[in-house]
């Protein structure tokens, strides 16, 4: 075996601290002595040297070895620069004759011991800092001088918040210095916090919910958008609601103008109303705004308190219930017709129309299409108990709950329609409430025994036999729920729709959670577009400035100007090609300079002109100032009717 390279005395490994060389230490004057004056280990075995003198000593005694220390006949030290030959520097003033003579704590000689050694340190001198709330009592810092009365309460910013400017805080100002009150510059942890920050000029913040966990660099164009879908949904009820009929031979009906009916059958139905009813869409000339009016043909008005119940149904407003506006009559039609006014929903359909396709080959018109699930049913028991809560609550009655009136105006949302138009017309001949409350419930069973089955209320005529199909399909919940509907209860007692939510509130939570999300959904889409409208706004104002043949011969409006860096701009941010002078069309790009110029921050670009000749080395702050110049001077220009 070969020999180690190393002695076993070398590898051995050292444990602890090294010894402490005794004659360096001796000879080193101690840090305590130095610092504080004196060494409070001293006595228990410290090796440095404790001697201040020793040093000057040694060198004295080195120079001249006769004199080894200190004694009375030793002269007193007297610098040259200080003599009565010397001249007292201009810098002195007249008060530094009568300044007192400098001592050193540790070597006053007049001083005793214990003295000498208290002025070096007594910690028992030292006064105990006790904090004061009073703001007219001056504060001493441990020990210190008073430093004067605070001129503000601590604990009470009010006062530093009136001595703050009153201006708003702008997070898009290009100064940044006025803030509004203490609240938002004291806004952090601490009372010294620092004030608000600038936005970032990046605002697409992921708001949730996120379906999908995709890192940033997986993010596509289509995330600064509104979903393809949702975008083709609602333009087509944008498209919807401003749909007109050229050459219509519809009348104008006091206020309201531009009639589109909205049937889509000629076919007269007196079911429901006992008088045959039309649906149109029209625009009122007072407000703008678009409404649905159902006119009731052939009605004639005997009795004015009939009208005026619809008074009542204004106060209705609820999500799930169709919002009445108002009514009146009219003979533009050529007839006596009640109409009523109502919110217009674009593209809505019933849910006859939507969970029923027409079949006249067997003799009905309706047919089912596929069966509804019964979590859709559950939902719509949800939304139809929602509306009668807030109806019977209000001592009225729907007394219109078919699958014909009950409008989906979105994914499984629901709203009851038409509730107020057999107050009117069946006036004379009403019922008393609660009995009329009591049918609302006979009614709700019917809808949804006619959808689980699928089929209409008029061909519901074995109710016993249509619930022993259902319960094939269904759980016997949902069963046992519509069997309640129909069952009377016994006199003198009255069902109520507070017993009937509370037997279904599992499921009225289920609703309540679904609606929640897509409110999520909604809100998430909603911050996506917060940020395009601030990116369009600014396009606007680029597209304003930009090219304007008007200002060709006019310098104040030349390319060699401001308004030649907002050309370069545009270019560096839609004009930008690659090695093969192919355009680049990169959405990020884009929108990260166009929301760093909207915010204006510090950063700067190198803008290049198109021969390369040129080239400006700009920042977005800049460039923001430079635009709302040119920009200003346009309306300034507008205003005035004439060019700049």
């Amino acid at each position: 075996m070969a020999a180690p390279r190393y002695q076993s005395n070398e590898l051995r490994r050292q444990v602890g601290s090294p010894r402490v060389k005794t004659r360096e230490n001796k000879e080193t004057l101690c840090r305590n002595v130095l610092i504080y004056g004196h060494c409070r280990y001293e006595d228990q075995g410290c090796t440095f040297s404790h001697e201040q003198n020793k040093g000057n000593n040694q060198n004295q005694n080195q120079q001249d070895p006769s004199k080894k220390s200190l004694n009375v006949e030793s002269p007193s030290f007297t610098p040259a620069n200080l003599g009565p030959a010397a001249a007292v520097k201009k810098s002195f003033t007249s008060q530094a004759a009568n300044a007192p003579s400098f001592t050193p704590r540790g070597i006053a000689g007049n001083a005793t011991p214990v003295e000498a050694e208290a002025a070096v340190f007594n910690p028992a001198a030292i006064r105990e800092f006790t904090p004061s709330f009073d703001p007219n009592v001056a504060a001493n810092s441990n020990g210190g001088p008073p430093d004067g009365p605070v001129s503000f309460d601590p604990f009470n910013m009010g006062a530093v918040a009136q001595g703050l400017p009153p201006t708003q805080f702008n997070p898009y100002a290009e100064n940044h210095g006025g803030m509004a009150g203490a609240q938002q510059f004291y806004q952090g942890g601490g009372a010294f916090s620092a004030p608000l920050q600038p936005l970032q000029y990046h605002l697409y913040a992921p708001v949730g919910p996120h379906r999908e966990d995709l890192m940033q660099y997986h993010r596509v164009t289509h995330d600064f958008f509104i979903p393809e879908k949702l975008r083709e949904e609602m333009q087509r009820r944008s498209e919807a609601s401003l749909q007109v009929m050229p050459n219509s031979q519809l009348p104008q009906l006091d206020n309201y103008h531009s009639l589109v009916a909205l049937d889509t059958t000629q076919r007269k139905n007196v079911n429901i109303f006992g008088y045959p009813s039309w649906v149109y869409k029209a625009t009122s000339s007072k407000t703008g705004n678009m409404y649905c009016l159902r006119r009731i043909e052939g009605f004639r008005l005997t009795n004015e308190h009939a009208i005026r119940s619809v008074k009542e149904w204004r106060r209705i407003d609820n999500a799930n219930v169709v919002i009445i506006h108002d009514a009146f009559t009219a003979r533009a039609f050529g007839d006596s017709s009640l109409i009523f006014v109502q919110d217009y929903h674009p593209l809505a359909k019933s849910l006859a129309e939507h969970h029923l396709t027409a079949n006249p080959v067997h003799g009905q018109r309706f047919q089912p299409k596929s069966p509804i699930s019964e979590a859709v049913l559950w939902s719509y028991i949800s939304q139809i108990a929602n509306a009668l809560k807030s109806i019977h609550s209000s001592n009225l009655a729907a007394r219109c709950i078919d699958v014909s009136k009950i409008l989906l105006t979105g994914k499984n949302r629901i709203r009851l329609n038409a509730c107020s138009i057999l107050d009117v017309v069946q006036f004379e001949n009403r019922r008393a409430l609660p009995e009329l409350q009591q049918d609302d419930f006979v009614q709700f069973g019917r809808t949804m025994l006619c959808l689980a089955t699928g089929t209409l209320p008029v061909h519901l005529n074995n109710i016993t036999a249509s619930l022993e199909q259902m319960s094939r399909t269904y759980s016997a919940e949902l069963r046992d729920t519509i069997i309640w509907l129909f069952t009377p209860a016994q006199a003198p007692a009255q069902k109520t729709i507070d017993e009937f939510i509370r037997g279904v509130a599992g499921h009225i939570v289920s609703t309540l959670d679904q609606s929640q999300h897509q409110a999520d959904d909604l809100n998430t889409e909603l911050y996506r577009e917060l940020e395009n409208g601030r990116v369009a706004r600014l396009l606007m104002k680029l597209g304003a400035v930009n090219e304007r043949q008007e200002f060709d011969g006019d310098r104040a409006w030349s390319e060699n100007g401001e308004r030649y860096m907002l050309k370069l701009f545009r270019d560096h941010v839609f004009h930008q090609v690659d090695s093969n002078n192919n355009p680049v069309l990169d959405m990020g790009h884009m929108l990260r300079n166009l929301n760093k110029l909207d915010a204006g921050t510090d950063e700067k670009i190198c803008l290049t002109s198109r021969d390369e000749q040129t080239s400006f080395i700009v920042s977005y702050k800049e460039l923001k100032k430079q635009l709302g110049s040119a920009f200003n001077d346009l309306q300034k220009g507008s205003k005035q009717g004439r060019g700049i």
